[in-house]
């Protein structure tokens, strides 16, 4: 067992030791996900919550969910590899980086800013690449960009979309049962008293 968790920490560390961002995006999402699991589970499992309710609460939890993971995921996703492609194609790079294309300029002059051309290729190919230098400055870049994208998705973006189609289920569904009176509020019941 300890053998496999040892490979396991192993995968882990060489996928996300040059992408600190990648580990913060996936471990948002785990969290995210997680959450929601537990929120559905709380409401389906809670005795004093009406089965009108549930029938509710546990389809538009369901949506929240997905908003949240699926807007997380894509808007910091889309943010990293933006900003690592910037990097890739040497449109941002650290000075020592500068210095090496600029010595090499031959061979990479016309290629830099071009989509097609990555520093991670020159990276594997040449051992004379500042690759610390690279690596640091292009991870450092994409999480500061995907933890900036994150706090806009969680903060800003998530909300406005689950609360539209919060609002659009509950219009959907207070014509499907033809009375918006027929379903009452939950209100929680509070141990304390104020």
């Amino acid at each position: 067992m300890a053998n496999l968790l040892q490979k396991v920490l192993k995968v882990v560390a060489d996928k996300f030791s040059t992408d600190a961002s990648g580990m913060l995006i996936w471990t948002g999402v785990a969290g995210w996900g997680l959450s929601s699991l537990a929120q559905i589970c709380g409401i389906a499992f809670n005795k004093k919550i009406p089965k009108e309710q549930k029938s509710f609460l546990i389809p538009q939890e369901i949506a929240d969910a997905a908003v949240n993971v699926g807007s997380f995921f894509l808007i910091t996703q889309s943010v990293k590899m933006s900003v690592s492609k910037l990097f890739q194609t040497g449109k941002f790079a650290p000075e020592a980086v500068r210095k090496y294309l600029q010595k090499n300029k031959d061979l990479y002059k016309d290629r830099i800013g071009k989509l097609d051309f990555s520093l991670d290729k020159v990276l594997k190919k040449n051992k004379d690449f500042p690759k610390d230098e690279y690596y640091a400055c292009k991870n450092f870049y994409t999480t500061v960009a995907t933890v900036g994208a994150g706090v806009l998705s969680s903060n800003i973006i998530t909300p406005l979309i689950r609360n539209y189609s919060a609002s659009k289920m509950q219009k959907t569904y207070l014509n499907k049962t033809n009375s918006p009176q027929a379903v009452k509020p939950y209100k929680p019941s509070s141990g304390m008293k104020i």
